[in-house]
């Protein structure tokens, strides 16, 4: 039996410019590219911290 994963839907919705490097990375490493861009991902921890880390730059709901 495989195990399904969860997805969640995660869009940019501020600029990256003048942020920290280190959340640029977060972005670029979730597949975001520009405002408004929405990338659909695995509900891993690695993926939730990344996303944890810029919150404040994301909308984040499940698919």
């Amino acid at each position: 039996m495989v195990k399904k994963v969860k997805q969640l839907k995660v869009t940019l919705k501020r600029s990256t410019n003048r942020r920290v490097a280190a959340h640029k990375a977060c972005v670029t490493g979730l597949g975001l590219h520009r405002i408004g861009h929405t990338v659909t991902v695995d509900n891993t921890p690695e993926n939730r911290g990344m996303i944890n880390k810029v919150s404040y730059l994301l909308s984040v709901e499940e698919a």
